[in-house]
């Protein structure tokens, strides 16, 4: 990849985030291609700790998740996407309904937001006359959430998430790992303050501490990535009727009263996603899990996982 100076690399900069304002991105950032040394020693910690849970793929390909040069050779630029989410319709009133996290709601946000990186990536391949790179979406070992803030585009919260001051934190992002060289955008400050709501609404105590979560504990994970029907008994009851993920979290959080409606039609909410029963829920056979959530995030936690968690909440009493 040939070297640009410092203006054209301004330029081609602010040229490639009005082209991701143009495919639908609600935010885009740029960070220097280098090795996340913080980060890596907080995930080694975070992972001796046991706080991964099952996800035994987290400590995997160590080096490659932590330094974007280890991924894509020649490496010198990740840029960083936000897709918002949110949708304004809520869950029915009701014990009796079975809980679905929102990023959920609508079609797998791989497959969304992996078509607009490759335009991004196919636009900026013909702009700058050849390109080696590759665009992730959850896809790869890649901290995405850090690399988000090493761009600008928010500060992690401390219930996790990337918070941005302008959406909240109802969004998904991507990133773009690219051998051509753009000005940094560099991290922002962090606007958590004082504020604990998150850590003391979370009914299991997965906050373990600010800016730390306990998968073990976390509602999302066992849910989710959990294999088995082995989740804690102390545990349960606190569930309640999250039958795939939890958003307590974040719906509690005050920067997500900047959230706004998304405009991606594939994240709106399938039919039934927000008020079926958990009594309908548990008559699902395989056929019919298959055809509600083809091409849905719920997939993944396969149909015995998913009949796990209704048969659960049913069981802590929310029939």
């Amino acid at each position: 990849m040939p070297g640009f100076d410092q203006n054209a690399q301004e330029k081609l900069a602010r040229e490639l985030k009005a082209e991701a304002t143009r495919l639908g991105f609600d935010a885009c950032g740029i960070a220097k291609a280098e090795r996340l040394d913080e980060e890596a020693r907080r995930l080694e910690q975070w992972l001796l700790e046991g706080r991964h849970g099952t996800m035994d793929w987290m400590a995997r390909n160590f080096d490659k998740r932590v330094d974007p040069r280890e991924l894509v050779e020649g490496a010198q630029t990740v840029v960083s996407v936000l897709h918002n989410y949110y949708q304004p319709a809520r869950h029915a009133e009701g014990e009796n309904v079975g809980k679905i996290s929102r990023y959920a709601w609508g079609d797998d946000y791989h497959e969304v937001m992996k078509e607009k990186l490759y335009r991004l990536f196919n636009w900026l391949d013909e702009r700058v006359g050849g390109l080696s790179g590759r665009v992730f979406v959850d896809s790869a070992p890649v901290l995405d959430k850090a690399w988000a803030q090493r761009s600008g585009l928010g500060w992690i919260g401390k219930h996790t998430n990337l918070l941005n001051r302008e959406i909240g934190s109802f969004f998904f992002i991507g990133e773009m790992i690219i051998d051509v060289p753009l000005p940094a955008d560099g991290p922002i400050p962090d606007y958590c303050g004082s504020c604990t709501r998150c850590i003391d609404a979370c009914p299991t105590d997965a906050i373990y501490r600010a800016y730390a979560v306990d998968a073990n504990r976390c509602i999302s994970y066992l849910t989710i990535e959990h294999r088995g029907d082995d989740i804690p008994f102390d545990i349960r009851p606190d569930i309640g009727n999250w039958i795939f993920g939890c958003d307590i979290c974040q719906d509690v959080c005050p920067w997500n009263k900047f959230k706004r409606p998304t405009t991606e039609p594939r994240y709106l909410p399938r039919p039934g996603v927000t008020d079926t029963e958990l009594r309908k829920w548990i008559e699902l056979d395989l056929e019919d899990f298959r055809r509600r959530f083809r091409k849905s995030p719920v997939k993944r936690t396969k149909f015995e996982g998913f009949l796990r968690n209704v048969r659960m909440a049913m069981e802590n009493g929310t029939t």
